[in-house]
């Protein structure tokens, strides 16, 4: 069996990916705010080398997987700490992780996006390069500028949506462009991304205005199911990727999102090449 590092884990998709890793017999190390093996804010320079550190003892420097779920939602008020804990939270930690999902000879790591990288259409590009470009504090404040500039209609719905959406569309480049770097792909650490859509989490009910209790039918997005997913149904996929045997995947970003992208964009992937 192995061991596991599961961020988020107090709740949500993370507390039914760490619950499912453990009913399969791994050990699994909890990292959240609270409730967890590892209290840390991955929010914060000092909180990310903390976890990190922390891991790294309690797994003896050898990790077969990481899955990086923690994060926030639209709702949050400071856009700049979304972008904190979306993007640079995940980067940092699997970056200080590698090196243990190395030595197991089989690592595997999964990242957290959202389907909102796609069809929302608020992200700003110059915050998604400066965040792959690695300037937080850059990032911090054009998060912030963007969010002070917004019109009051989307302040009252949503306060950081805009930094929301490019924070995980920034993280899921990150995991394209990484993953196949070789100190990734030839050390054997596979790396990849889930983009869920509405699931039923603290975090969609808490940014949504009570739209996630109501009619699926009615949600701002298209539901082609006609239900929202449940945090076992992301936490399922997570646990595949996290396998031994998803040994030829590698930079994929996977949407669990009961079908809506692809009902707004169904042509959109995938794209052809142009020259």
């Amino acid at each position: 069996m192995g061991t596991f590092a599961v961020t988020g884990s107090a709740s949500g998709m993370g507390a039914a990916t760490a619950a499912l890793l453990e009913r399969a017999g791994h050990s699994v190390i909890g990292v959240d705010l609270r409730d967890a093996h590892v209290v840390a804010d991955l929010g914060t320079p000092d909180g990310r080398d903390r976890a990190v550190g922390e891991i790294l003892e309690l797994s003896g420097g050898r990790l077969d997987g990481v899955a990086a779920i923690a994060g926030v939602g639209p709702g949050m008020k400071d856009a700049a700490a979304v972008m904190s804990i979306n993007y640079f939270g995940p980067v940092a930690l699997l970056d200080g992780l590698r090196g243990a999902l190395a030595a197991s000879g089989a690592g595997r790591a999964v990242v957290m996006s959202s389907n909102s990288a796609s069809t929302v259409p608020l992200v700003d590009a110059e915050l998604a390069a400066l965040a792959l470009a690695g300037d937080e504090d850059g990032a911090r404040e054009r998060a912030r500028a963007g969010q002070a500039a917004a019109p009051q209609e989307i302040i009252d719905f949503a306060p950081s949506i805009t930094a929301y959406a490019t924070s995980k569309l920034a993280v899921a480049h990150w995991v394209r462009r990484t993953a196949v770097t070789p100190a990734w792909a030839r050390e054997g650490v596979l790396l990849n991304a889930i983009a869920p859509g509405a699931v039923l989490t603290p975090l969609l009910r808490d940014s949504t205005g009570g739209a996630a209790e109501g009619d699926p039918d009615d949600f701002p997005t298209p539901m082609p199911l006609g239900r929202f997913g449940e945090p076992e149904d992301v936490a399922f996929w997570v646990h595949q990727f996290l396998k031994p045997e998803a040994r030829f995947a590698t930079g994929a970003v996977l949407y669990v999102d009961g079908g809506t992208d692809a009902a707004m964009r169904p042509d959109a992937h995938p794209s052809p090449m142009t020259f």
